[in-house]
């Protein structure tokens, strides 16, 4: 981990508080909206950008603060967020996929933003974007730290990853 602390201190929060912040935003996403439970973990002491056979889905933050929120998913764990989501069986990474993936990661960057401005009008969220491959590399060129939490669903694992800086 290793969040701003000025931005901590501003925001009259520890990192641990932020982590636990988003673990609960993300375990009520996935169980209202998904219909799935996830189980975070302590986070990761260094980023992750490396990635096989995994969909991340993302979003941007402007204004007061800005930043990245992105979930980094298996594709077998895509297929069947999808499928919860919509009620049927998904068998390939397709625009439903990239639809509901965006959309996830979407729901918890709106609630996430309210932990940096509890009324959220300061900071505004990008349209999601998507990317699925075998493998790639995903670096952030922002020099701000990342915060790399695993969570646990359905035997397998994905990551959220958040950014945050003025």
């Amino acid at each position: 981990m290793g969040l701003d602390p000025a931005i901590l201190s501003e925001i009259n929060l520890t990192e641990e508080d932020v982590w636990a912040k988003i673990a609960e935003i993300t375990r009520g996403v996935f169980s209202t909206m998904v219909m799935l439970e996830v189980e975070d973990q302590l986070p990761l002491e260094e980023p992750v950008v490396s990635f096989h056979d995994t969909l991340t889905s993302m979003v941007g933050l402007a204004g007061s603060h800005s930043g990245i929120l992105a979930i980094h998913c298996p594709k077998a764990l895509a297929l069947k967020v999808t499928g919860n989501m919509l009620g049927m069986e998904m068998f390939e990474i397709d625009d439903d996929v990239n639809d509901a993936m965006g959309e996830i990661a979407n729901m918890i960057g709106g609630d996430v933003k309210h932990i940096f401005s509890p009324k959220g009008g300061d900071i505004n969220l990008s349209i999601p974007t998507v990317i699925y491959g075998s493998d790639y590399v995903l670096e952030s060129i922002s020099t701000s730290q990342a915060m790399v939490i695993p969570f646990g669903c359905e035997g397998e694992n994905f990551l959220l990853t958040f950014k945050i800086g003025k």
